[in-house]
C-alpha cells in the first residue's frame, strides 16, 4: 500500500524556494512552483480541448499520463535546480550525458518517492528513460511548459532590454510553440492575446501575484497559484494511498489545481474570517459564484468552451455544495456523498468521483507546511503558531483509512 511521508511533502513544497530567471532583473521573485501551477492549468485546458478527438476508453489514460508527466517533470526540476535551460537542452541532446544526469536524479528522488509504491516508481523511471516524446500527453505538457515560461518572460522582458540573450530566448519561445499549433487551443493562445482562451490563461497566471497570509511575514512567501499546485500534488498522492480509482485520482488532482480559483476575484480571505459568522461565509460564497460567472464562465462561454466550464464547475462545487464536498455523478446529476460512501460504494470511474474531504485535508496540510517552514526559518509570530496548533489539533485523532493517519504524519513535524 502506498504511503505518504514527511520528506515527500517537503520536497513538493521546496519549489517555493526555487528561483526562476535568477540571472535576470525581475519585477518580483518568480519561483518554480508558481510556473508549474500555471503550466498544469494550461495542460488541463489543452487536455479538455484535445480529448474530444480521443476515444472515450482512452481519455482517462490520457489524463493520467498528463498528471503523472507534470509531477515527474517537476520532481526532476527540483533536483537539477539552477541548471540554465540552454545547458540542460545541450545535455539532453547527448543521450549518454542525459542518461548519466537522469540516473543521478533518480538516485536523489528514490528515498522520498518510493514509499508511493512500486508502480509509481516504475512509471517515473520509464518516463525519463523512454525515447517516446511524441505522445499526445507529452506534446500537451511541452506546449504548456513553453507557454508558461514565455508568460514569465513577458514580465521581465521590458526590464532587461540591454540583455543580449533576450532576442534568442524570445525566438526560441516562438519557434517552440509553433511546433504545437496542431493542438486545439494553441493557435488561439499564440496568435491573439485577446481571445477568450488566452484571457482565461492570463487570469490564471495572475494568481502568482497574490500572496497567501498577506499580513503575516513568512519565509518563503507563497502565492495562491503555487499553493494550488502543491495541493493538487498532495491530493494525487493521498488518492494513491487510499486506493482511489483512476477517475477519482484525476478529479482530485484537478480539483486541487483549481480549488482557489475564486481568489482571483476575492483575494485570499483567511478561513477564520469565512468561518467566524455563517452569514459572512455565505455572502463570500455568493459573491465568488457571481464573479466567477461574470469574469470566468461567461468569458469561456463566449469562446464556446462549454466542456471546460462543465468540468470547472464540477471541481469547484458551483452547482452543488463546495469544492470540499465529496461528489459523484449518477444519471447525469451531481450528488453529495460521505467519505465512507465514496470510499466503499462509489470508488469507480463510472461515478466520476471527486473527493472533497481528502482535498480539504491536503489544503490544510499545505497551509501547515507553509506555517511550519516559516517558523523553522526563524519567523515566529502568533498567526503562524496558531495555524500550526489548530491544524495539529484538528487531525490529532483523525485518519482517512487504516494506514493513512494525518495526526501521525503531522507528528513527524517536530
Amino acid at each position: 500500500m502506498p504511503s505518504i511521508r514527511k520528506s515527500l511533502l517537503q520536497l513538493i513544497f521546496s519549489g517555493s524556494f526555487m528561483k526562476r530567471w535568477n540571472d535576470k532583473l525581475r519585477p518580483m521573485e518568480l519561483v518554480e512552483v508558481d510556473k508549474q501551477g500555471h503550466k498544469m492549468i494550461l495542460a488541463f485546458v489543452l487536455y479538455v480541448l484535445n480529448a474530444k478527438k480521443v476515444p472515450e476508453a482512452e481519455k482517462d489514460a490520457l489524463a493520467e499520463e498528463i498528471i503523472l508527466g507534470g509531477i515527474f517533470d517537476y520532481l526532476y526540476r527540483l533536483v537539477i535546480t539552477d541548471i540554465k535551460p540552454p545547458i540542460f537542452y545541450k545535455i539532453k541532446a547527448n543521450p549518454a550525458h542525459y542518461y548519466q544526469l537522469t540516473q543521478w536524479v533518480l538516485e536523489q528522488l528514490q528515498p522520498r518517492v518510493q514509499p508511493l509504491g512500486k508502480d509509481f516508481w516504475h512509471k517515473l523511471e520509464h518516463y525519463f528513460t523512454s525515447e517516446d516524446n511524441t505522445s499526445l500527453a507529452r506534446r500537451i505538457l511541452d506546449a504548456a511548459h513553453i507557454f508558461a515560461s514565455q508568460w514569465e518572460f513577458s514580465l521581465i522582458k521590458e526590464l532587461n532590454k540591454e540583455d543580449e540573450e533576450l532576442k534568442e530566448i524570445e525566438v526560441n519561445f516562438f519557434n517552440g510553440l509553433k511546433r504545437y499549433t496542431d493542438l486545439v487551443g494553441v493557435p488561439e493562445l499564440i496568435n491573439d492575446p485577446k481571445t477568450e482562451l488566452a484571457r482565461f490563461i492570463n487570469l490564471s497566471g495572475q494568481l502568482r501575484f497574490q500572496k497567501r497570509w498577506s499580513q503575516t511575514p513568512r519565509i518563503p512567501e507563497t502565492s495562491v497559484l503555487g499553493h494550488m499546485f502543491i495541493v493538487a500534488c498532495y491530493a494525487y498522492f493521498f488518492s494513491l494511498a487510499v486506493g482511489a480509482c483512476a477517475r477519482r485520482r484525476q478529479n482530485n488532482f484537478f480539483a486541487g489545481l483549481f480549488h482557489d480559483l475564486p481568489e482571483l476575484l476575492t483575494r485570499d480571505i483567511i478561513s477564520p474570517v469565512k468561518q467566524s459568522v455563517k452569514r459572512i461565509g455565505n455572502l463570500i460564497k455568493e459573491y465568488e459564484c457571481r464573479e466567477l460567472d461574470r469574469r470566468v464562465f461567461n468569458l469561456l462561454s463566449a469562446g464556446g468552451y462549454k466542456d471546460l466550464i462543465h468540468r470547472l464547475k464540477y471541481f469547484l462545487g458551483i452547482d452543488i455544495g463546495s469544492e470540499f464536498d465529496s461528489t459523484i455523478i449518477v444519471d447525469g446529476e451531481a450528488r453529495i456523498v460521505t467519505w465512507e460512501q465514496l470510499q466503499n460504494q462509489y470508488n469507480e470511474d463510472r461515478f466520476d468521483p471527486k473527493d472533497g474531504y481528502l482535498l480539504k485535508v491536503c489544503d490544510n496540510l499545505a497551509a501547515f507546511i507553509e506555517a511550519y517552514t516559516a517558523t523553522r526559518n526563524g519567523i515566529v509570530n502568533e498567526q503562524l503558531q496558531q495555524a500550526q496548533w489548530r491544524i495539529r489539533n484538528k487531525y490529532q485523532q483523525s485518519s482517512l483509512i487504516d494506514g493513512v493517519h494525518i495526526g501521525a504524519l503531522l507528528a513527524d513535524f517536530d
